[in-house]
């Protein structure tokens, strides 16, 4: 069997790890049961393995009840177990095998790090993106996610999912296998089905673990305060256990362990869904709104705890809510917690529309302003038909749309759009300068594709023409490489506890990738999109209209890091920049853009997905891919940061933040799946010009903007942070499509935030 080494960081890590409440010796006597009851499992379904499985770790990696919690539900994350997603430790069954190596240091005793070589090697063989990236990765073609030395990268996950709460809320669990009863009355008891029956089971064996933790909680408890808090908690979990919840807080509390279990790190519309038990609560005299903001401000920092970096979604807002006065009591409770935590999860977003009461607009940008980073602003306007088009949904489906990640949309409970490929758009235009060659390691990646000589490039459409041919071949690849990860995955993993909350599953006795889901898409992160475009337009601007140097020229500057050119560099940078409002730029970039676009939906729509759509985001990968790419004709060097998402590369944008919200506005929405835009302020600027600050938005998003999201932050804060980190250990800074502390940050993504440009009039 073929091999692949996915040792090393598998995922974008800026948030350090609370350490496990086991210890090493417990934790390793967890892997081994885990790995025993995997290999045990061998010829038995890929259900009974899953449960099999996942009854070694639930309840067990459950941590004790902490003093400040008011929902009750903390997990410890091994290098080896279950899971969706990287950001908490893998896919499937799954061992990060660089965090097993470190464990192993922690451990004393010879025989103790044998046991953890036997593991290593087993699950080299067994651990799902091992397996898939066996299969998927070609070298110097498709690299693992993240090694930057390919154009395009890969990777096996399910990131993103948000679970249809109101069927678990509806039925409770006892009501849900009441449904799965009737479903195998008329199906026959399938593997799935009965596994679902098990998945079920193991909730409420969780159930009564942790009310045994609430237990423990209290007799430790020094106030008669705290023993109720703990009594209302242990009551709570034993009504959930078998019964709908009545209170907005058993709500919350089912809603928060099923997405633990599930290893779901995004949450949804939460205000759509809580809001109904809230106003109930509110209304006969239950809870005051304080208690309400503590509950939710335990949930916050639960999130926090769970130290995921780019994910942790919380929505509010929107068309499409069933119960938007509801909704609306608990939006505004959600943005002072959000306001007054400051925590870099969750990432707080609002969904706002033509009906959003000024009230929470105001109280969106109060938050802001307070240096929070949150809200994130999603424009319902275009968002909703851009949905309908992009995911071919109709209006009502389109409305459920929720944005994850790095900026990604899925509909809840409807469909899957994990990111499993992110694509180096400046990487390939260097390769297309260079004769299929990266001039950053010397090694051919154009594959079959023939690329011109520069000297034979007669025009600009012909060396355009050039690259979309390189393209093209690249975007084949990954459809391939996203639609395989499904296949791959769904042959190891049914995700049980997701696909029991996701449409059509149950309905259809089938797991989430088995022919379960409503809608199965995929998104594709792109990186270097304005670079590549800014460099198109210098390369027609110089070469091809003006005359003033050949191509070989110019690429001969970029092969010396314009070392001994420097003329040519600051002509290179001074040509017209995407994010000035310049429209001849801008078009360019669009063109490209829908180039793109297009080219990645077609593909996957053609492999059989219900979209698949481009995501201008960036998880820090624009810095890390930045590290591996060449300097690049928009005057950039090489191994700099590349562009942020689509924002303009930093320093570029010279003409204010009206011409930047502009140049971001002309992109269509229609055609991505998720963009962000992000803009920074000083607290002067933003606070003290509100006025201004509205018109300027509300010009920006009738324009047709989709996002925004904001940085408030001092002139100078950043730099003295970059100097003086221990002076700062809570600084938070928008990355991109997430938040995270400046000081923990790499210092090439700390410069990539400083070379942003702030506005201060």
């Amino acid at each position: 069997m073929k091999k692949a080494s996915i040792a090393g960081v598998q995922n974008v890590e800026v948030s350090i790890k609370l350490p496990s409440e086991k210890t090493p010796a417990e934790q390793l006597e967890i892997m081994e049961a885990y790995t025993k009851a995997h290999k045990d499992s061998e010829g038995l379904s890929k259900e009974v393995r899953e449960i099999n499985c996942l009854k070694v770790i639930y309840p067990t990696l459950f941590r004790s009840i902490e003093a400040t919690d008011l929902v009750a539900g903390r997990l410890d994350f091994l290098p080896i177990g279950f899971g969706c997603v990287t950001s908490l430790g893998g896919v499937g069954h799954y061992c990060v095998f660089d965090k097993l190596a470190k464990f192993k240091n922690e451990l004393a005793s010879e025989e103790e790090k044998a046991r953890v070589d036997a593991m290593y090697d087993y699950w080299e063989n067994h651990d799902v993106k091992a397996l898939y990236c066996a299969d998927a990765l070609q070298e110097n073609i498709i690299s693992r996610f993240i090694d930057g030395t390919a154009p395009l990268m890969a990777t096996a996950r399910l990131s993103g999912m948000m679970l249809d709460y109101p069927k678990l809320l509806d039925n409770g669990i006892e009501g849900l296998k009441e449904l799965v009863l009737e479903k195998q009355k008329e199906l026959g008891s399938t593997e799935f089905l009965q596994a679902s029956i098990d998945a079920l089971n193991i909730y409420q064996t969780v159930c009564d673990h942790l009310r045994e933790l609430v237990n423990e909680a209290k007799t430790e408890a020094t106030t008669e305060k705290r023993i109720k808090q703990l009594e209302m908690m242990e009551n709570d979990l034993k009504v959930i256990t078998y019964q709908k919840p009545q209170t907005f807080h058993q709500a919350l509390q089912m809603v928060w362990l099923y997405a633990l279990l599930a290893g779901c790190i995004n949450y949804g519309r939460l205000d759509d869904y809580l809001g109904p038990y809230l106003k109930h609560d509110l209304e006969n005299g239950v809870i005051t709104e304080e208690d309400a903001y503590e509950y939710l401000k335990s949930l916050w920092t639960l999130i926090e705890n769970r130290r995921t970096t780019v994910n942790g979604r919380i929505i509010v807002g929107g068309y499409g809510r069933k119960n938007p006065e509801a909704a609306d009591i608990f939006a505004k409770i959600a943005i002072k917690v959000t306001k007054d935590c400051k925590y870099v999860e969750p990432q707080f977003t609002l969904r706002f529309n033509k009906d959003t009461p000024e009230e929470i607009m105001d109280l969106a940008y109060d938050c802001i302003g307070a240096g929070a980073t949150y809200p994130t602003l999603y424009n319902d306007e275009v968002n909703v038909p851009a949905v309908m088009h992009g995911m071919r949904v109709d209006r009502k489906t389109a409305e459920q749309y929720v944005p994850f990640g790095c900026g990604e949309f899925v509909i809840q409970g409807q469909s899957v759009g994990t990111p499993n490929t992110l694509l180096n758009l400046l990487k390939l235009l260097t390769i297309t300068l260079n004769e299929g060659v990266d001039p950053m390691d010397g090694i051919k990646k154009s594959g079959p594709v023939h690329i011109k000589k520069i000297e034979n490039f007669e025009s600009f459409d012909d060396l355009y023409a050039n690259y979309k041919d390189l393209l093209d071949y690249y975007f084949d690849l990954s459809a391939d490489a996203q639609y395989y990860s499904y296949e791959l995955m769904n042959r190891e993993v049914s995700f049980m506890f997701a696909s029991i909350l996701m449409d059509d599953c149950l309905s259809r006795g089938k797991a989430i990738l088995d022919g379960g889901i409503r809608y199965l898409g995929g998104t594709n992160e792109t990186y270097g999109n304005i670079n590549s475009s800014d460099a198109l337009y210098a390369i027609k601007k110089l070469v091809f209209d003006e005359k003033k140097y050949s191509l070989k020229e110019l690429v001969e500057a970029a092969k010396h890091n314009f070392s001994g050119y420097e003329t040519i560099r600051e002509e290179l940078w001074e040509q017209g920049k995407y994010g000035n409002d310049i429209a001849e730029v801008d078009e360019l970039a669009n063109d490209f853009y829908e180039f793109v676009a297009k080219g990645i939906r077609e593909r996957g729509i053609a492999k059989g997905m219900q979209y698949y759509l481009i995501v201008i985001s960036n998880n820090q990968t624009n810095t890390e891919w930045g590290r591996e790419t060449s300097a690049s004709l928009d005057g950039r060097y090489a191994g700099q940061f590349m562009n942020p998402a689509n924002n303009p590369q930093g320093g570029a944008a010279q003409s204010g933040p009206t011409a930047v919200l502009n140049s971001l506005a002309t992109f269509d929405a229609k055609y991505h799946g998720g963009s962000v835009q992000n803009i920074k302020f000083t607290p002067n600027m933003f606070n003290k010009n509100r006025t201004k600050i509205n018109y300027l938005f509300n010009t920006y998003f009738k324009k047709g903007g989709c996002h925004l999201m904001v940085t408030i932050v001092d002139h100078g804060i950043l730099e003295d942070a970059q100097k003086h980190p221990e002076k700062y250990p809570n600084l938070i800074v928008r990355v991109s499509g997430f938040s995270a502390i400046f000081v923990n940050l790499d210092k090439d993504v700390q410069d990539e935030l400083l070379s942003r440009t702030l506005y201060d009039e």
